[in-house]
């Protein structure tokens, strides 16, 4: 069954992927849902202002499969996310998530980000003005603390006070957030992880959706992580390997529909993929997305190097996904991986 044709009955968000900027846009996202009937989606982080000032269409349009689907908002103004928050609302996304988490110097410079977790109060307004502007979900995404800053009362009376606005769902990116000295990508990495004060928030806030972050790559990290937390969110493995989602909704969900092969999620895909061609998007913003598809596969290199290369790509249609397909199984027998 084609992915456009399901959406899952009971949405859950008992296994995620993260808000990836530059790396979750529509593209990947309809391609995770290929895989995945149940996974809850993420945009990339948008930005108030952009939203407001900016290309609506483009930031918010999706395809009506990748729910159960949630947006998230970068911004520190009550009024400006709460206007936001009703266009994610009028658009149909099933949740509106902040960021309270991202450490970039840029979107400190726009005071918003990790930043916010020195000032709950003001993410405690700026949720709450979310929460009186619509009646889907209102989300936070964070760390557990900022620079030096690493006792687990800061996070908890953090938590606390935004919940009192309203927040009942939290998604804890288990380290600091080093805001002077480290990139974004050292901050993804360097920082130890301390999945234990996910699991102590659980604890201390038995009635609130608890969900754990940070350097999860495997089902066996995910299934312990899930006796102490409500659900998990992956980043990188699940876009660098993206079949990590193809167990996802027999694991998780309890749907243990049969597994189509990569081929046949690549054919999957072809429909969706002639149509934006035809509305004259280029093969290399869907292409690049599914490069992590035969990770670990007979034939992987070759499969990333025809859809990474520049000359093959250039006024390419669906034909060079065939061609590489043909590459990974030479004799066209895609029934087995």
């Amino acid at each position: 069954m084609n992915a456009a044709e399901t959406k899952p009955i009971a949405p859950s968000r008992r296994f995620t992927i993260a808000p990836m900027l530059d790396w979750t846009d529509r593209f990947y996202r309809r391609f995770a849902r290929e895989i995945s009937r149940h996974t809850w989606l993420y945009t990339e982080m948008v930005t108030t202002g952009a939203l407001i000032h900016g290309d609506r269409q483009r930031f918010l349009q999706y395809d009506p499969c990748e729910h159960p689907l949630a947006l998230q908002l970068g911004g520190s103004d009550p009024a400006d996310l709460a206007r936001c928050a009703r266009m994610a609302q009028d658009w149909g996304y099933d949740e509106v998530n902040l960021n309270v988490g991202c450490p970039s110097e840029r979107v400190q410079n726009g005071s918003f980000g990790a930043c916010l977790m020195l000032e709950p109060d003001l993410v405690a307004d700026c949720v709450k003005a979310m929460r009186d502007a619509v009646s889907i979900d209102v989300t936070v995404k964070h760390r557990i603390g900022i620079d030096k800053v690493e006792d687990y009362e800061f996070v908890r009376d953090f938590i606390g006070r935004v919940h009192e606005a309203g927040c009942n769902t939290f998604i804890v990116h288990a380290r600091n957030a080093i805001l002077k000295g480290l990139s974004p990508k050292e901050n993804r990495d360097i920082p130890p992880l301390k999945y234990d004060y996910a699991y102590r928030l659980k604890q201390d806030f038995p009635r609130l959706e608890i969900l754990v972050n940070g350097g999860i790559t495997t089902h066996e990290q995910v299934a312990e992580h899930l006796r102490h937390v409500d659900g998990v969110m992956l980043g990188r493995e699940a876009y660098y390997n993206p079949w990590i989602l193809a167990d996802v909704d027999r694991l998780y969900y309890g749907d243990d529909h049969p597994q189509r092969t990569r081929a046949e999620i690549m054919q999957g895909l072809r429909d969706f993929i002639e149509t934006e061609l035809a509305a004259g998007l280029p093969l290399r913003l869907m292409a690049r997305h599914v490069l992590g598809l035969y990770q670990g596969q007979r034939g992987a290199r070759q499969w990333r190097r025809m859809l990474s290369d520049a000359k093959l790509l250039k006024d390419a249609d669906f034909g060079l996904i065939e061609q590489a397909l043909a590459a990974v199984a030479p004799r066209g027998d895609f029934s087995c991986d």
